[in-house]
């Protein structure tokens, strides 16, 4: 009796086992859902833009939305997904923000002048890059400042995060000059300072620098560290890394991103 006791205990030891591995297993399953997956779940797209960069992405005051370049091949991503355009939700990022946004999965995806670097290859997917530009240099015509010589001792403002000191400081040392930097949290306040006179020279990629061009103001001839943007998703986050990729190739091939780019004038 003992026995048979025992033998049913195993038993039913043996049928629990196996129900929570297989438990386990489904609840590992779950938790690897793929990115597409969750996204068509939430029934939205959701993208890291930026909301202070004319012509890339920029705030309408008039109609609260945000309009330009990467906000169009977001919608080309959601319509990939969804096959309708308008199902996406966009997060104002900066470049100090856009990261941790992804990292935390506030957004699933972030497209933002989001620069290619190796660097940044080892924490995140980045898509085949969908514009090129380099860095430039604005300066208030007042200033007299025509060359990258002439900024030797001079407040460069740059944005917190970016690859553009490091990218002016190379150039500095090969020139033998001497730049001091500020770092500001947006674009506007770059332009602001410049204005104010708080920096000599506002620097970013210059394309950039072109939506902040005023009578007032001149982009230097000056073209340094091509910077190469991507779409930026999770490192878990594969399949959707290939159909962003995906996006970016056909709409190369259509010529549909040469026509985005002449639509919003960035050169």
């Amino acid at each position: 009796m003992k026995i048979k006791k025992l033998t049913a205990a195993l038993t039913a030891a043996l049928v629990l086992g196996t129900t929570l591995i297989f438990v386990g297993c489904s609840s590992n399953k779950d938790a690897t859902t793929t990115g597409i997956q969750q996204i068509k779940d939430a029934g939205v797209f959701k993208v890291g833009v930026k909301v202070d960069v004319p012509k890339y992405g920029l705030k309408n005051t008039e109609t609260g939305e945000v309009e330009g370049l990467e906000v169009d091949i977001a919608k080309a991503v959601a319509k990939e997904i969804f096959g309708d355009e308008s199902k996406i939700e966009t997060a104002a990022v900066t470049a100090k923000t856009r990261g941790p946004l992804l990292d935390n999965g506030e957004i699933d995806a972030v497209i933002a002048t989001f620069t290619i670097t190796e660097e940044r290859k080892e924490s995140y997917n980045f898509s085949d890059p969908y514009f090129t530009d380099g860095v430039g240099l604005l300066v208030k015509k007042s200033l007299g400042i025509k060359e990258f010589k002439e900024l030797d001792g001079k407040t460069i403002g740059v944005s917190q995060s970016s690859t553009t000191k490091s990218a002016l400081e190379e150039v500095a040392k090969e020139e033998g000059i001497t730049l001091k930097f500020s770092e500001f949290g947006s674009y506007p306040e770059l332009s602001a300072a410049l204005d104010s006179g708080r920096i000599d020279c506002f620097s970013v990629d210059a394309s950039i620098l072109n939506g902040y061009l005023d009578d007032s103001k001149e982009i230097l001839d000056f073209r340094t560290n091509p910077q190469e943007y991507g779409i930026v998703t999770k490192k878990s986050n594969e399949d959707l890394a290939e159909l962003v990729n995906k996006v970016v190739a056909d709409m190369k091939s259509s010529g549909e991103l040469d026509e985005l780019i002449a639509k919003w004038e960035i050169k």
